[in-house]
């Protein structure tokens, strides 16, 4: 076999082998578990909980999910990982993707209001959390380590919050204890409009 063959056939070789690799590459990205960041865990398989988020992922009209707008409102769809926010005059519409809780346990679904709302929360696991996590830490101070991100949206639900994330790879997930949570930037956006007293209900 002269020289010029050999080399016409290791780059061929070359290019075949790259171009299969490229090719698995996001199959092997989603079989991949992702590593938790020691708050929580993260979901492994997404591909089918993906597209059904991109095609669910729109806007809505306010009218089948409250009768007014007083106060404000908030829709957290669990099925597509949405919040949707209305204003009280209803102009200024809001849609964020959000993270949701991990299993359908941790789920709460239903009506319940802001009461409270935190610029730089400190955060501790629940008691449940610490029976099952013991390792957790008792206590987290407001900074980047801080699962509640940058503010907090405390829910008239004990334990329940919306609140951001330092961790981007939650967000569209199933990846909390219960919370919803949202990018940094998008829960700051809401904290800055979100009143003490907006309605919000979960389905």
């Amino acid at each position: 076999m002269s020289a010029d063959v050999k080399k016409r056939l290791d780059r061929r070789s070359f290019i075949s082998a790259a171009g299969a690799a490229v090719l698995a590459g996001p199959a092997l990205a989603q079989e991949t578990p992702i590593p938790s960041n020691g708050a929580v865990e993260i979901e492994e398989d997404i591909s089918h909980a993906v597209r059904r988020n991109i095609s669910s992922f729109r806007t809505l009209d306010w009218r089948p999910y409250f009768s007014n707008l007083n106060n404000g409102a908030i829709l957290v769809d669990i099925s597509s990982r949405a919040l949707h926010y209305w204003p009280a005059d209803g102009a200024g519409y809001r849609l964020y993707p959000s993270s949701v809780p991990l299993t359908s346990d941790l789920t709460k679904k239903g009506r319940t209001t802001i009461v409270r709302k935190v610029e730089g929360p400190t955060w501790r696991p629940t008691p449940s959390m610490k029976k099952r996590n013991p390792e957790w830490p008792d206590f987290v101070p407001a900074g980047p380590d801080n699962p509640l991100g940058t503010h907090a949206l405390y829910l008239s639900w004990t334990y329940y919050r919306i609140h951001g994330t330092h961790d981007t790879r939650k967000i569209g997930r199933r990846s909390s204890n219960g919370c919803i949570g949202l990018y940094n930037e998008h829960i700051a956006e809401l904290f800055a409009v979100a009143k003490v007293g907006t309605q919000v209900l979960l389905i």
